[in-house]
C-alpha cells in the first residue's frame, strides 16, 4: 500500500481511514502509535505522525493525553458519507451523463447494474 508515489502521510491516514469503514479500528478505539505505523512501514516517524493529526484535524481521532489517539464516535458514519460522496461524484454523475448521452433510460440503466451485481 505505501508506495504509490502520493505522500506517505496521506496514505497513512487512508489507511486508518480504511480500517474505520471496515470496523477494524472501532469508534473509541485506540489507533495504532506514531511509532508503531513507523516501524511497521519503515518510515519516518515525523511522516507517520502528520498523518494521524491529518485525522484529528478532520476531526476522525481524537488524542488522549500521555495514552495515545483513539477513533472518534461518529468517524464511521462521516467517513462513509465523505466517500459515498466522492462515490456519486467519480463514478455515477459520468455514469449517468453517458447514459443521457446513449439514451439509456433509468429502468434500463437499473437492470444493467442488477445484471452485473448478479454476475457478481
Amino acid at each position: 500500500m505505501i508506495d504509490d508515489g502520493r505522500p506517505l502521510f496521506q496514505q497513512i491516514a487512508e489507511q486508518i481511514e480504511g480500517s474505520i469503514i471496515d470496523g477494524s479500528l472501532p469508534e473509541d478505539g485506540q489507533v495504532p502509535s506514531t511509532n508503531e505505523l513507523a516501524a511497521f512501514h519503515r518510515i519516518n516517524p515525523a511522516t507517520a505522525a502528520k498523518g494521524l493529526n491529518q485525522l484529528v484535524g478532520e476531526g476522525l481521532l481524537y488524542k488522549k493525553r500521555g495514552i495515545g489517539m483513539f477513533v472518534t464516535v461518529g468517524a464511521r458514519d462521516a467517513l462513509r458519507f465523505r466517500r459515498r460522496e466522492a462515490f456519486a461524484r467519480q463514478y455515477i454523475e459520468p455514469l449517468v451523463m453517458e447514459a443521457d448521452r446513449l439514451q439509456i433510460s433509468l429502468d434500463e440503466l437499473k437492470s444493467m447494474l442488477d445484471d452485473r451485481k448478479a454476475d457478481r
